[in-house]
C-alpha cells in the first residue's frame, strides 16, 4: 500500500470515530432531555392530583360546614319558635287571668258594709262592691281597709293568708271581701269602730263606709286578731 493510500485510510478512520462520538453525545443529550421532560410531567401530574385532592377536601369541608351551619340555624329557629310559642302561651294565660281589664275604681263601684257573722262567737263584716259602670273591670287581689274608731283614730286591717282569686266584674256583677275579728263577750273592750275606709284592689282612692250597726262587739285592740280576706265574686 502506498503512503498516500495509508494516509487517506487513517484520515477516514478518524472521521468515523469523531462522527461516532458525536452520535453518542447527541444520543446522551436526547435521553437526558426526555428523562427531564418525563420527570417534569410526572411532577406536574402529581401537583395537579394533589391540588385536586385539596380542592375536593376543601369542597367537602365547605359542604360539611354549610350543612353544620344549616343544621344549627334550623335548630336555632326551632328553639326560637318554641320559645316564642311558650311566651305567647304565658301572655295568653296572663290575659285570660284578668290582666286585660282595668282595675275597678271607686267611681266604678257601689259599696256597702253588712254584718255577716255566722254565730254569736264569730265576728264577720262583709263589704259588697257592685260594678255600676258600663264596662268590665278587675277587682282581683286585696282591698285596702282601715277601721276608724270613735276616738278619731284609725288602724289598717292586716291581710290574712288566703290567696286572691281572679275577680273580673262585668256590669252589674258584685264582688265581696270579709273582715273577720274576735268577739268581745266581757264588755271590757274599748274598741268602738264607726267606719271602714275601703280602697278597691290596685286603687288610689278610698270610700268611707259605715260600720254595720248590728255587728257583734269587736274585741280590741286593733291587732292581728282582725284579718282582711281577699276579694272574690259574690255567691
Amino acid at each position: 500500500m502506498s503512503a498516500t493510500a495509508a494516509a487517506r485510510t487513517t484520515a477516514r478512520r478518524r472521521t468515523l470515530r469523531v462522527a461516532a462520538a458525536a452520535l453518542v453525545a447527541a444520543a446522551g443529550l436526547s435521553l437526558t432531555a426526555c428523562s427531564g421532560s418525563d420527570t417534569g410531567g410526572s411532577k406536574a401530574a402529581g401537583n395537579t392530583g394533589a391540588n385536586a385532592a385539596v380542592a375536593g377536601s376543601n369542597s367537602s369541608d365547605s359542604s360539611k360546614s354549610a350543612s353544620g351551619r344549616s343544621a344549627l340555624e334550623g335548630a336555632g329557629a326551632q328553639a326560637g319558635n318554641t320559645k316564642s310559642g311558650s311566651d305567647e302561651g304565658a301572655s295568653a294565660g296572663t290575659g285570660n287571668g284578668g290582666g286585660t281589664f282595668k282595675s275597678c275604681s271607686t267611681d266604678d263601684l257601689t259599696m256597702e258594709a253588712v254584718d255577716s257573722s255566722p254565730d254569736d262567737n264569730t265576728g264577720d263584716v262583709t263589704v259588697q262592691m257592685t260594678n255600676k259602670s258600663g264596662a268590665t273591670c278587675s277587682a282581683t287581689g286585696f282591698a285596702g281597709a282601715d277601721i276608724k274608731d270613735a276616738d278619731g283614730t284609725s288602724a289598717p286591717v292586716r291581710r290574712a293568708d288566703n290567696q286572691p282569686r281572679i275577680t273580673n266584674l262585668q256590669p252589674g256583677d258584685t264582688a265581696t271581701f270579709n273582715i273577720s275579728y274576735d268577739v268581745d263577750h266581757s264588755g271590757d273592750s274599748l274598741a268602738q269602730p264607726t267606719n271602714i275606709l275601703v280602697t278597691p284592689p290596685n286603687g288610689t282612692h278610698s270610700v268611707s263606709l259605715k260600720w254595720p250597726a248590728n255587728a257583734l262587739k269587736l274585741a280590741g285592740p286593733y291587732d292581728e286578731k282582725i284579718q282582711l280576706h281577699p276579694v272574690g265574686l259574690a255567691n
